[in-house]
């Protein structure tokens, strides 16, 4: 089966539809997300520079199909831009307390943009570059799963998913990356996709740990796209009913 991949920076959209994302440099990491298909519901992700150390990304798993959630994708952008960059500019904060609020206020503008409820489960985290660290929430999100000489590590819900309870907080742990360790975050899509349709067998989160255990220390494009091959492969005769999306942190000094 053919995968067609396409670039971080998609073609024209919308008015609607929020902006391209172009990753910033990491000194001592690599950071890239790949998307396959055409996108159909509400896979999201985004990434900037915040602060000369610290680098600021995203994975939204938005319900609903795509033509009806373009405003609500880009509020929540505008969002984590803003507000993101208005938490983490100053050198002296504290990660833990700025994500909490970051994610807090992403909440609240989901829930006015959508005039009401919309489950938007979400992975949100904070890179600092000096000290190799990752502060991170995850918003009912699939588990983030961190890789080191330790083996994998599930970084799993610290909060309810995005959209539902507007007063509704998450934790927001720090965790350290070594030398070589590598973040991967997959959407629902990616571990939902059946082999056939209706045939109840998924691709399953114990075949992406397994995929990311086997693979090389690599670029983190490369990583990302590994694993979406082989979901396509295993599902090539269903038809993509939802996005797959993953996003990758390799830390490479």
């Amino acid at each position: 089966m053919r995968s067609l991949f396409h670039s971080d920076v998609p073609s024209p959209a919308p008015t609607a539809e929020p902006v391209p994302t172009i990753f910033p440099k990491i000194e001592g990491a690599d950071l890239a997300a790949v998307f396959v298909g055409k996108r159909v519901a509400g896979d999201f992700y985004d990434s900037l520079r915040v602060s000369p150390e610290r680098v600021l990304f995203a994975l939204l798993d938005v319900a609903g199909r795509r033509e009806d959630n373009r405003a609500i994708l880009a509020a929540a952008q505008e969002t984590f831009r803003s507000f993101g960059t208005e938490l983490f500019s100053r050198p002296d904060i504290n990660e833990s307390e700025s994500m909490t609020e970051l994610v807090l206020r992403i909440n609240r503008g989901l829930i006015e943009a959508c005039k009401g409820v919309h489950s938007s489960p979400a992975f949100i985290a904070c890179y600092h570059e000096k000290f190799g660290t990752l502060c991170y929430s995850n918003a009912g999100h699939t588990p983030g799963l961190l890789r080191d000489t330790s083996g994998i590590t599930e970084l799993g819900a610290t909060g309810l998913p995005l959209g539902l309870f507007s007063h509704a907080t998450t934790d927001a742990p720090t965790v350290g990356m070594e030398k070589g360790a590598a973040l991967l975050l997959v959407s629902r899509g990616v571990v939902e996709c059946e082999r056939r349709l209706e045939s109840g067998e998924e691709f399953g989160l114990a075949r992406v740990k397994q995929l990311f255990q086997d693979a090389p220390a690599s670029a983190a494009r490369e990583l990302c796209a590994s694993v979406l091959n082989a979901a396509g492969a295993f599902s090539a005769a269903a038809p993509l009913c939802d996005d797959r999306t993953d996003l990758a942190l390799v830390r490479t000094d």
